[in-house]
């Protein structure tokens, strides 16, 4: 599992490495600080950047990112 902090999509919060490689499709790792401004919408299945209409579309694989 990559270094970092392991946030769950479906509840936002913050989890444990392990809990992180037995659920990777729900998971997202967050390398570093988000030094953006602006919401972004990341897949916790492929890790890229999604659309808001995608991320409503899949509330329980996106985290939304507030900047």
């Amino acid at each position: 599992m990559a270094k970092g902090h392991h946030r769950s999509a479906a509840t936002g919060r913050y989890v444990k490495a392990s809990t992180a490689s037995r659920n990777p499709k729900t998971t997202v790792t967050e390398s570093g600080a988000n030094r953006s401004s602006g919401t972004h919408h990341r897949s916790a299945i492929t890790g890229k950047f999604v659309k808001g209409s995608t991320a409503v579309r899949h509330p329980n694989t996106t985290v939304t990112e507030r900047g």
